[in-house]
């Protein structure tokens, strides 16, 4: 049976789990400790980063990569669009919403939940972080067109790739607007059985929010500023937030691979 190591409030983590749900594929959820790694997560995930994915003597990271083997692997139930042109619109969608869209509700989570600053600075980022996912939104629902799913006439992976963090949003009070044809995908697509058992996941885990916060505060688990997350602050001017949480471990930036030496 596939392991799959998850946080279950992960959006990388849960594209994997509808894509493993979707194609019917029976796996084991193991959740490990990111504050404190054991050696057979680290040589799965060499990043200290979810998701990975133990198929037999296969082991992946990085949730595109894994989402791709799956498609590859398992083609009997295809989640990708059959036209080339089609499937390299799909990957666009998870390129920017990997990227873009997430740094940027990164962001928010880290105002919002994390309390990284308060005041006037706070409410600049939010709201230039407000600007970006307006802009990003318009975006999307260009690119969904008059299509019933972002992967054309049925749920797949150009959905996966969008649900998510689409999600997000609509709990921040941001989603789409009502009655667009965003609002119109997003009420069918979170309907999906394979999105609401990433949801139950959620709530199961909601408990243990608050434990959460307080290993990041105490240095034991640092929220990683990578790529576009580091870009998005920098950009918007929370260069001395980052360089405060730096100073004080609550926050890390990527690392090397671990790997056995």
């Amino acid at each position: 049976m596939i392991t799959l190591y998850d946080n279950a409030m992960s959006p990388f983590a849960q594209k994997v789990k509808m894509v493993l749900h979707e194609k019917g594929i029976a796996f084991k959820r193991v959740t490990p400790d990111l504050a404190s790694p054991e050696k057979d997560f680290l040589d799965v995930s060499p990043l200290r980063e979810v998701p990975a994915l133990v198929d037999g003597d296969v082991s992946l990271f990085e949730s595109t990569i894994i989402t791709e083997y799956l498609e590859e692997q398992y083609p009997q139930i295809a989640l990708m669009p059959r036209k080339p042109v089609d499937r390299a619109r799909v990957r666009l969608l998870q390129s920017i919403c990997d990227s873009q869209l997430e740094a940027i509700i990164f962001g928010m989570t880290e105002f919002i939940a994390f309390k990284r600053a308060d005041g006037e600075v706070a409410a600049s980022m939010l709201g230039k972080a407000k600007a970006d996912i307006k802009h990003l939104l318009g975006w999307l629902e260009s690119q969904l067109g008059t299509r019933a799913f972002f992967n054309g006439d049925a749920f797949g992976m150009g959905d996966i790739a969008v649900l998510p963090y689409m999600s997000t949003l609509a709990l921040y009070k941001l989603g789409p607007a009502e009655g667009s044809a965003l609002d119109q995908w997003f009420k069918k697509a979170k309907a999906q059985p394979s999105f609401q058992r990433c949801i139950e996941d959620s709530k199961a885990e909601v408990g243990t929010f608050k434990e959460s916060v307080a290993r990041v505060y105490s240095g034991l688990w640092p929220r990683q500023y990578r790529n576009h997350r580091i870009d998005w602050f920098l950009r918007c001017g929370g260069f001395d937030i980052v360089a405060d949480g730096y100073a004080k471990s609550t926050i890390r930036f990527s690392q090397l691979p671990f790997y056995n030496h």
